[in-house]
């Protein structure tokens, strides 16, 4: 079987650190003065570190050796191993994985879990092939996994290619491929669909990691789920939920981005005495200024510990039970015989990165990467718009007489179905004061009528936003009001090649171009973070939706048709758990 870790077998590399760690050879490195957070034992302890080439090849009680080409002096910080994330999509970054790692890299990421579902869902195997080659030769370590649902709810969606088991299985035999990245058509594989099983079985008979998405899987559902060979979850919605996945073993991949629900795991764990081997953190979705400004990994340690979770707890979870779920048995440890990924954190309550070592190699200090970053050497690939300009028709919803009953989709994020009374004009719908329109069109050529919902609830609108960021399919999504902005947000993205765009009164307040597959930019990441805030910052004067962040993330919930309840796709309002899909929401 492919050795994920050649570098590390070489013989006479192991020679030179059987030596050195017993005196008889200096390291090439010697950190001294450090505390080591052993994720092992739970202890900090005192101790140097000798390094040999990218191998930790001793860690001895301080000041016994003092031989090395390089001595640096920890001032008694923290030596952790290099924090792993279990699970996440770079795309929602909007950066490229050059500048993902620029910016993570000084945080003390050292290996990352990236499921590619999104460029995949936009640009099929060649897009994913460039994932893989851009991934190559970055101070970060990047898992790439096969993306499992493209599209993610067959039948719902329309994206820019369908994978099926034999894309699967070709995926599964590129050498730098870990796994099947989550398996979200949860009705696929409980139903036993040909797709999802094929797709499935591909990953079980190629030894690899089997991922899934498992929202509100509970009870038989969850069983069978499980049932199938799928081994994994990030879609934690409550302690209760926690635990019934705990106890079917699940490996839970404790996300960032879900707040509300840490404080109920540290409840947990509380309670159970400890954070179970099976719990890994990961940062999953994290839009760019919130990991320019707050960080990824780091900032999941700092909220745990401010919850009140032991910090030597929480850096198990993002380092050695990760490594061990990875089978990766050369990461998780400060340890002789590991592989030299190490972070030295100023303190556990902070969790500021001072140094960043990857492979034996100092990266990054005081925030900043020690050396330039490699040039990406593959072309991104771009043009992916294959869509028609639109026009003001539309958006209009087709209705005769005065007034009519229609279908609407109501209550955000856990969306329900709902019905209204509206009045009819000129012979379309007039969407009422209190409700928007979402208008979804697939930018790969299926299609030039767009899927078309009432949205009630979701606040008060005067203008538009739209967004080619649009989890899974990642088509272009207008929501608002007002078939002139709602045009012009459209047009916006069409002739940028895809992005962000807020409009109000026949004006663009705030536009990001994310060129590469309509969801990145190669752009400085401070400079795409800056872009987005202005769009979300513009969203403040296009609704009274509350939170800038919760438009956008709004928006992409409302098209999530892999999710139970209706949501409005190119094809139009679709359910993910019935598999109903209403393409006039006029009712008869």
């Amino acid at each position: 079987m492919h050795s994920p870790y050649p570098d590390l077998n070489d013989p006479a590399l192991r020679d030179r650190a059987v030596r050195a760690a017993q005196g008889q050879e200096a390291f090439d490195m010697l950190l001294v003065n450090g505390r080591v957070a052993d994720v092992a034992t739970g202890e900090i302890r005192d101790a140097d570190i000798g390094l040999t080439g990218p191998l930790i090849a001793s860690v001895h009680p301080r000041g016994t050796f003092h031989d090395a080409g390089q001595v640096i002096d920890l001032g008694g910080r923290i030596v952790a191993p290099g924090l792993i994330d279990s699970h996440l999509h770079i795309e929602s970054s909007m950066v490229t994985p050059r500048s993902y790692a620029g910016v993570v890299v000084p945080q003390g990421t050292t290996t990352i879990c990236w499921d590619p579902h999104e460029v995949g869902n936009v640009g099929g195997l060649e897009a994913v092939r460039w994932a893989i080659a851009a991934a190559r030769g970055l101070p970060l370590r990047i898992i790439v996994l096969a993306p499992s649902c493209v599209p993610s709810a067959p039948g719902l969606e329309r994206s820019g290619a369908v994978f099926d088991g034999t894309a699967m299985e070709e995926m599964l035999s590129w050498p730098e491929v870990g796994g099947v990245a989550e398996i979200m058509d949860m009705r696929g594989v409980l139903a036993r669909s040909p797709l999802m099983r094929g797709i499935t079985q591909a990953g079980l008979e190629s030894g690899k990691l089997v991922c899934g998405h498992a929202r509100d899987l509970a009870g038989r559902g969850l069983q069978g789920f499980l049932a199938a060979g799928i081994e994994s979850d990030h879609e934690i919605t409550s302690e209760a939920d926690l635990l019934e996945k705990i106890r079917a073993g699940m490996t839970i991949e404790l996300r960032v981005s879900h707040e509300d629900i840490l404080p109920q795991a540290v409840a947990l764990f509380g309670k159970l005495g400890h954070v179970p081997q099976t719990v890994t953190l990961c940062t999953d979705d994290i839009f760019p200024d919130d990991l320019v400004s707050r960080g990824g990994m780091a900032y999941m340690l700092r909220r745990l510990v401010q919850i009140g979770l032991d910090p030597v707890q929480a850096l198990r979870a993002a380092t050695l039970n990760t490594a061990m779920r990875l089978q990766r048995r050369d990461l998780g440890l400060v340890a002789p015989g590991r592989r030299a990924d190490l972070v030295v954190f100023d303190d556990l309550k902070e969790f500021r990165a001072h140094h960043v070592f990857a492979s034996g190699r100092h990266v990054a200090e005081d925030g900043a990467l020690c050396e330039p970053l490699r040039p990406d050497p593959v072309a991104a690939p771009t043009e992916t718009m294959k869509l028609a300009l639109t026009t003001e028709q539309s958006f209009h919803i087709p209705a005769t007489g005065t007034h009519a009953r229609v279908r609407t989709v109501a209550v955000p994020r856990t969306t329900r179905w709902g019905e209204r009374e509206v009045a009819v004009r000129d012979g379309h719908v007039v969407i009422p004061e209190d409700a928007a329109l979402m208008a979804v069109f697939n930018r790969y050529g299926a299609s030039d009528v767009p899927g078309l919902g009432i949205l009630e609830g979701w606040g008060e609108w005067s203008g538009a936003v739209a967004t080619t960021v649009l989890h899974d399919s990642h088509n272009l999504a207008v929501i608002g009001r007002g078939e002139a902005d709602m045009m012009l947000a459209a047009n916006t993205l069409i002739r940028s090649g895809g992005g962000m765009v807020a409009v109000r009164d026949g004006r663009v307040l705030a536009h990001l171009e994310l060129p590469v597959c309509g969801l990145l930019s190669a752009a400085d990441p401070q400079e795409v973070a800056r872009q987005f805030k202005a769009v979300r910052d513009a969203c403040a004067s296009v609704t009274t939706w509350d939170g800038h962040t919760a438009v956008i993330k709004l928006m992409i919930g409302a098209s999530l048709a892999c999710n139970p309840g209706p949501h409005v796709t190119d094809m139009g309002i679709t359910s993910g758990m019935t598999g109903e899909v209403v393409t006039d929401c006029v009712l008869a």
